[in-house]
C-alpha cells in the first residue's frame, strides 16, 4: 500500500513537471527550432541515463537484446511523433490549450487498446470521449467554428502519445526499464536530428551564443533531466506499482498544471467558453477511467442463490 501511494506521489510530480514545461518549451523554441530543440533534449536525457546506469546498474547492460532494441525503437517512433507534433504545434497555439488537447490521450488509450490489443472498452470511456470531444470544440473555438493549425498538430501528438502508452503497457513488463527508456530516448533524438537536418537550421544547436541564452539553457535542463530522463524512467518503472486507473487519473492533471503555469508565468487567461471546454475535457478524462461498473456491482450487493421457501 505504501509503495502504491509513493508511486502515485512520484507520478504526480512527473505530471507537474510535464504540465509546467509547456511554457518553458514555448519560450525555448522561439530561439531554437522545435525539432533541433528536441534532438538536443533527448540526447542529453539519453546520455544522462546511460551514465547513471553505468555507474549504479552496470549489470543491467547484460540483459540488452535485439528484441529489446526493437521494442524500444518502436516506442521511440511514437514518442518522436508526439513531441514533434507538440513542439511545432506550440508555435501556433497557446500552452494551456496544448496541455488540454494533449490530455485527450488519456481518453484515447482505452479505445486504441481495444483496437490494437483487443482489450475491452468500458462504457464510461465512450461517454468520456463524447464529453472530451465537446470540450475540445469549446476550447478551440475563437468566436467562430475555427481550429487553428497548432490545435491540429497538437491533436496529432495526442494520438502518438496514446499509442506510446498502449505499447509501453505491452512491452514494459518484459524488459529492463532503464534500457527500454534509453533506447526510446535515443530513437527520438536520432529522428529529431534527421528532421532538423532536412528542414531546420540545425546549426544553431552548435552555436554557443544561442545555446547559452537563458530561455534555451534553462529549457533544455528542465525538459531533458527531470522532464524526460527521470520522467520516463519513473513512468516505465512505477506503472507496475499502481493501478492503470489511478495512473490515468494522475495523468489527467497535466493540462490543469499547464493552464496553471500559463496563468502564473505569462498571465494567459482563458475565455468563458474555453474554461467550460477545459472542464468538459477534464471531466471526460476522469469519467473514462472511473470504475463505475465495480461501483454498480457493489451497490447491488452479492446475489443470493435460490429464493427462500415461504412458510405455508
Amino acid at each position: 500500500m505504501k509503495n502504491s501511494i509513493l508511486a502515485d506521489i512520484i507520478l504526480g510530480l512527473v505530471v507537474l513537471v510535464w504540465g509546467a514545461t509547456f511554457v518553458v518549451v514555448q519560450n525555448a523554441i522561439g530561439l531554437l527550432p522545435p525539432n533541433t530543440f528536441n534532438a538536443v533534449r533527448f540526447m542529453v536525457a539519453s546520455l544522462f541515463l546511460i551514465v547513471i546506469m553505468t555507474l549504479f546498474f552496470r549489470n543491467a547492460w547484460s540483459t540488452i537484446s535485439w528484441r529489446l532494441i526493437g521494442a524500444g525503437a518502436f516506442l521511440g517512433v511514437w514518442l518522436f511523433g508526439g513531441y514533434a507534433f507538440q513542439t511545432v504545434g506550440l508555435l501556433y497555439t497557446t500552452p494551456s490549450k496544448a496541455g488540454f488537447i494533449t490530455g485527450l490521450s488519456v481518453v484515447l488509450v482505452p479505445l486504441l487498446a481495444f483496437l490494437l490489443l483487443k482489450q475491452r472498452v468500458k462504457l464510461p470511456a465512450v461517454f468520456g470521449v463524447v464529453l472530451a470531444a465537446c470540450g475540445l470544440y469549446l476550447l478551440t473555438l475563437k468566436g467562430a467554428l475555427t481550429i487553428n493549425l497548432g490545435d491540429l498538430l497538437v491533436f496529432g501528438c495526442t494520438i502518438c502519445f496514446a499509442l506510446q502508452i498502449v505499447f509501453t503497457g505491452k512491452y514494459a513488463p518484459h524488459y529492463s526499464a532503464f534500457l527500454l527508456a534509453i533506447v526510446q530516448l535515443l530513437t527520438v533524438s536520432v529522428l529529431s536530428f534527421s528532421y532538423a537536418f532536412c528542414f531546420e537550421n540545425w546549426h544553431l544547436a552548435f552555436d554557443i551564443g544561442t545555446m547559452a541564452k537563458p530561455e534555451v539553457a534553462w529549457g533544455l535542463f528542465v525538459t531533458a533531466i527531470p522532464g524526460t530522463a527521470l520522467a520516463f524512467l519513473a513512468q516505465t518503472t512505477l506503472q507496475k506499482k499502481t493501478s492503470p486507473t489511478r495512473v490515468a487519473l494522475i495523468y489527467s492533471l497535466e493540462p490543469v498544471f499547464a493552464a496553471l503555469t500559463s496563468y502564473l508565468w505569462i498571465n494567459e487567461i482563458l475565455t468563458g467558453p474555453q474554461l467550460v471546454g477545459c472542464a468538459l475535457i477534464l471531466s471526460g478524462m476522469i469519467l473514462a477511467e472511473l470504475p463505475i461498473n465495480a461501483w454498480v456491482k457493489q451497490w447491488k450487493g452479492p446475489r443470493t442463490g435460490r429464493p427462500e421457501k415461504r412458510s405455508a
